[in-house]
């Protein structure tokens, strides 16, 4: 794809991401479009083994945008970054298509790996604010990571994520997350248990009341 080609595409992208915007030339003062055009030509000098040039391209749009995308990974067609600060993604991860991240997402390493240390993203998840995948494993396909989520293992495709550690909860056939853009319509796997708990205590205590009842006319009775 050519420069023209590739700038109508991230232009393109934006737009459709964000319902904020207005015109094609405020996609020209995001931090996602910004970085992203840095980001293609980094990845182009990386593979060319022109890796300080990658990093100087790189690191010079991290202190622009507050995006730190390493020219090493490997990203597809139609990502986008909502907002960005503070977003860092690593060497080895690898990202497919329509994937949506948020501020504050580190797609990083556990420290205790080597070559492929970070995460696979498949086609078409999203990545809420604050959340954290920290390793070489795979978010599979149509999956959505809930804002401030820690996910440390594999994520099966189209399924959900909450928690520290992450809780994945199944949900086939669900819609492309990036065609909802819905951080806030997540299962809270903590709350759902401690719900499961409270009527499992309302039942016991009711039971015990009731045999309390029963002793206390049997008492009555002998009495």
């Amino acid at each position: 794809m050519g420069l023209i080609g590739r700038l109508k595409n991230e232009i393109s992208v934006v737009k459709e991401r964000d319902p904020a915007i207005h015109s094609s030339m405020e996609v020209l003062l995001y931090p996602s479009f910004k970085v992203m055009i840095s980001y293609r030509l980094a990845h182009k000098l990386y593979k060319k083994k022109h890796y300080f040039l990658a990093r100087f391209v790189s690191q010079r749009a991290a202190r622009k945008t507050g995006i730190e995308i390493h020219p090493g990974a490997v990203i597809g067609e139609g990502f986008f970054i909502d907002h960005g600060n503070g977003v860092v993604i690593g060497e080895t991860t690898e990202i497919g298509n329509n994937v949506t991240l948020y501020q504050g997402v580190t797609l990083g390493g556990t420290g205790k790996e080597s070559g492929k240390r970070h995460p696979t993203v498949c086609d078409n998840v999203m990545i809420s604010a604050g959340a954290k995948v920290l390793g070489s494993f795979t978010i599979g396909e149509g999956s959505k990571i809930g804002a401030g989520s820690v996910v440390l293992e594999e994520v099966p495709p189209r399924s959900t994520v909450v928690g520290v550690p992450g809780h994945v909860i199944k949900r086939e056939d669900a819609a492309a997350p990036w065609e909802t853009l819905d951080q806030t319509d997540l299962p809270d796997p903590v709350s759902e248990d401690i719900a499961v708990l409270k009527k499992e205590n309302t039942e016991l205590t009711t039971r015990l009341l009731k045999l309390e009842d029963k002793v206390r006319e049997l008492s009555n009775k002998k009495q």
